[in-house]
Formats: C-alpha cells, structure tokens, sequence
C-alpha cells in the first residue's frame, strides 16, 4: 500500500504525456472561450502551488474554495493538493451563515474566491484577517478581504519543482454535506480514498465505452458536490483523455450546452425533469408519443429531441443525487438516450452502485460497483462498505463510532432491499419515516417519486406527522406557474391533480394514502432556503414552514387545496 498510485501521479503523467491537449474549456463572456491544455493548467496550479507552500501554513492545513464551477476551481484545488493542504470547497449559493460555520469548524487558513452570484451577501461570513485569492471571473472582492488575484500572483511566482507527493493518509479533501436535515458534517476523503473511488469511476466508465472513447463533459452541477467532484473531476484528472467544458451562466446554459456536446452526461433528477418539461412546452406529451411510435419518424423525431436538449452525442448519461422517476429514465430511452441511475454517498466518494447493460431496471439504482460489498440491516437499512469510504467527520469522534458496523459497513440511512440478479432498490430514507394517527410509518420518498412523475408537478413533499393521514405538497411545474390566472388552467390543473390523487393512491395501503394535494404558494428554491445546493428537497424546513396552516387543510374539504 505504502507504493499505492495516487491521484497526483497520475496528474503528472498526464502533463508529461498530454501537455498539448486541451483540458479545460472556460467561457469568459461575449460568447468567447478560453482552453487550457495540460501545460497550461499544471503551469498555473504549479506557481500557485509555490505561493501557497510559502505562506508558511502547518502541512494539511485547510484551504477553502468558494466558487461555482470553473476551470479554475480544479486549478486551485490541484494547487492546494501540490502545496501539501487540504481542500474545503464551500457550495457557491451558501447563506453567509453556513459559510461562516465551514469556515470557522475546519479552521481554513485561506480562501479562494471565484464566481458567485451573491458575493454581496456572502463577504460579511469571511472573518476579518483571514487571507482571500479571487480567481479569474471572481465578483471583484477588492481589497475589503485581500486585493491577491490568482492572475497577479501567478505571473510573479516560480513554479513549484518536481512532483511534489501527498500519502495515502493524507486528507485530500474534507467535503461538508449539503445540511439537508441540519449541520453540515465535514465528511473527510483521504488522497487513498479519493484514488480508490476515482479509478473504480473509470474502469465503469471504460467498461461502458470502451478504452478509446472521446470524453467531452460540461461541469455545470456543483463542484463543491461530491458527485460531480468524484466522477467529472477527480475521474478526469486520474483518466487524463478526457475534456471538460464549463457553463457560463444560467441564460447560456443551453448554448454552452450545444458548444460542448457532451459524450457523458451527469445530471439529477430536478433538472432531467426541467428538460423533458422543457420539450413538453415545445410539443404536447400525446403528440410526441404518437411520433415516437412511428417507425423511421419515431427515430427521426427523437434524434431531433436528443439534439435540441444539446444531448445527441451522449453515449452515457448518469442520474444521481436524488431518486428519479422510473418512468422519466424510460422517456429518455426511448430517445435513445442512454440513462443510468446510480446511488452513492459523499461519505463513499460517490462509488457505491450503478445500472450497467442488462441490469438498469427503471426504479433500481443498479448492481454494487467493483470493490463494493452491500448488505440489508434487520431493520432494512442498506450498509456499504466501498474502497472509497471517507476517513471519517471532522472533529466529530464519536459520530464515526456510531457510523460504521463493528465490520466496517457504512450505515446509510437508506431503506431498501436488494433483487435476484443484485439490483438494489431503494425503499426511503430511516430519518424520514413518520407515523400518522394510524400509528404506521409512512415512507415518503417512493410516493413523492410517483407524484413527480406527473408533468404538472415540479416537486413534492409528503408529510403527515401525527395527522389523521398523509398528505401531498407539491410545486407545480415551472411553465404552469404564469398561467394560474386562467381560471380555465386553474380548472384544468385541479381536474389533473384529483386524477393524480387517485391514481396514487390507488397503488398504496390504506394508512398510506393521501388524504389531499395541497398547491403551494411559492416554489422551492436554493434561495429560499427550501432546496439543498444539490436541488433536494430540506424536508424540516418546508414543513416548519407550513406548520401552523396543516391543521386548517386538514378541516377543508376537497382533495386539492391552494395554499
């Protein structure tokens, strides 16, 4: 183990061997780009990596990133990783409130500051004497928090000599969770772990597409996320053949989208239904079925599809983060799009399960990944045990104790139970199981998965403590909202609701069902506070939200209320 290939060996294979190959691709505005080949890139993290080494911080010290995507993010943190530190990356949309918690509980001695949208509202969480590096595209900090620029030092500093090693045991990465039922934990990945889970990523993905396949990606999911750290950066810099293109803002998403014309193509459930919505508003549902059925045209129209979402060219789409609709990944092939749903964890650096050929069952998340050993509890509870397992929570002793199995399994907080041919299928989340006046636990996850699979609806929640039943709060999707005016739409998405209503129900027991869908006022959002940075729903949020109108829901009747 002590000889084991980490993920800076292979880095600097690949600016030995690729260093004329573009790496990344940046937009910099007015529709212009930036590449950056991997002498570029290496070039710059190498100066940056100099500069750091000599402010002199104690060895694995850690350097936080507050930043959305951009290929100076992986610059940076390939700086941090030369420099000997580790990396704190903070998601970019964070109240001020948890990034001074994150900045504050891991002790950061520096920040990176790239781009972000609500800088204005952040910069007051940054502690007075902590030193700042805004990155290219960053909001302008000035110099209330530091006037360093990553441009400004870069040009004035030598690189860093040689290949500077970091051990197996090294913390690489220390990665706080979303918060979606409170505190963020700093989850901890080691150089180790952080290799093991990157490389079992690759060999999935060349199993699926052959040693020689094109990669071409667009990071547009958080960086800060483990899912997209571990399988589009942490596995792009280990494979090294691969390219990576960023988005520029949320209104050029769909042109950066086309620019890159991505070969794989990793999103969540919320936005692979935004797309099929977003198709929806172009052509009715009715219609593209009967197209779809056609043959030649079928072909023909879903190709035209594939290539209007900018997905034509993907080999390998992937959904995560979040469980998704069986019938949503049954659309989609039928595009002829090929979408895997997997499941993983930050506290296994994202390797964990994934549909392969033959074994991606709509409603299963696939079959454990090479390495991976899975087990159901006898409370039902899925315990894994991965080569990419964290190191364990920063500075919290003894929730890692309470974490692991005496053998070392990983206890998820997942219920589920695994198929025949070792499919796993997930049946909810423990933390989220509520009782009802029946005095039955309710599972709400598999039920908002078939509410969401409703074209009118955008998200739920189902919820119901204590109630005498459960009950449905749903968003309605984002082309309704403007047209609710109408009394005739009003009308119409009621008449929709009542029919979804029953149609549920009529799938679940009795102390299941709901006893009504409830419209809510206002969308869920990041900003709002409703929706992790990772576009899950915070379930204790929405709910203390709405508390003190349940009880009056309850008392109307009617089986759709507005909120």
């Amino acid at each position: 183990m002590a000889t084991e290939k980490l993920i800076l060996d292979f880095v600097y294979e690949h600016e030995a061997q690729r260093a004329k190959q573009v790496l990344l691709t940046q937009p910099i505005g007015g529709g212009q780009v930036r590449d950056y080949t991997w002498a570029q890139a290496l070039g710059e993290s190498r100066r940056m990596a100099s500069y750091l080494q000599g402010l002199g911080f104690e060895r694995g010290a850690r350097i936080a990133m507050l930043s959305k995507n951009s290929a100076h993010f992986i610059m940076a943190e390939l700086a941090i990783w030369m420099a000997g530190y580790t990396t704190v990356a903070i998601f970019p949309t964070e109240s001020a409130e948890t990034i001074a918690y994150v900045l504050g509980h891991s002790e950061a001695s520096l920040l990176f500051v790239g781009k972000l949208d609500t800088w204005a509202q952040q910069a007051g969480a940054v502690p007075p004497g902590l030193p700042c590096i805004e990155l290219p595209l960053g909001p302008g900090i000035g110099s209330a928090v530091g006037p360093e620029t990553w441009d400004a030092i870069v040009a004035r500093s030598a690189p860093i000599a040689g290949q500077p090693a970091r051990g197996i045991d090294d913390l690489a990465m220390i990665n706080y969770t979303s918060g979606s039922t409170g505190t963020p934990k700093g989850v901890m990945h080691s150089f180790g772990s952080v290799t093991r889970g990157a490389l079992g990523i690759c060999q999935y993905q060349e199993k699926q597409l052959g040693p020689d396949f094109n990669y071409r990606a667009l990071s547009y999911l958080p960086l800060a996320h483990i899912f997209e750290r571990a399988w589009l950066e942490c596995a792009g810099l280990l494979r090294g053949s691969g390219r990576v293109f960023f988005t520029e803002s949320l209104d050029t998403f769909m042109q950066d989208l086309q620019r890159a014309r991505p070969t794989t193509f990793l999103s969540v459930p919320r936005l692979w239904l935004k797309f099929q919505h977003g198709v929806y508003a172009k052509m009715p549902p009715a219609k593209l079925d009967r197209l779809l059925d056609i043959p030649i045209v079928g072909k023909l129209v879903a190709r035209k599809v594939l290539k209007g979402l900018g997905l034509d060219q993907v080999k390998l789409a992937g959904s995560g983060s979040a469980p998704i609709p069986a019938v949503l990944i049954d659309w989609y092939r039928r595009l002829g799009l090929n979408l895997m749903e997997g499941y993983a964890m930050t506290e296994d650096f994202a390797y964990s399960h994934t549909a392969v050929a033959g074994k991606c069952s709509p409603g299963y998340v696939g079959i454990p990944q090479p390495g991976v050993r899975v087990r159901i509890s006898g409370e039902g509870e899925v315990l894994i045990q991965s080569p990419g397992s964290m190191v364990g929570y920063y500075k919290q002793l003894e929730l890692n104790a309470e974490s692991f199995t005496a053998d070392g399994f990983f206890h998820t907080g997942d219920l589920g139970e695994i198929a025949p041919d070792g499919q796993l299928k997930l049946t909810g989340r423990k933390k989220e199981l509520f009782k009802t006046g029946k005095g039955k636990y309710v599972a709400p996850a598999p039920i908002e998965n078939r509410l969401n699979e409703c074209p009118a609806i955008e998200l739920s929640m189902v919820s119901g403590v204590g109630q005498q039943a459960a009950y449905g709060l749903v968003v309605l999707a984002e082309e309704l909202r403007p047209q609710l005016a109408s009394a005739a739409v009003r009308a119409e998405v009621e008449a929709t609701l009542k029919q979804l209503l029953a149609d549920v129900n009529k799938y679940l027991p009795d102390y299941e069902r709901l006893r009504m869908l409830v419209v809510a006022k206002t969308p869920w959002s990041i900003e709002n506070g409703c929706l992790t940075p990772t576009m899950k729903i915070k379930r204790s949020r929405i709910e203390a939200a709405v508390a003190h109108e349940v009880d009056a829901w309850f008392a109307k009747p009617g089986t759709v209320l507005w909120a």
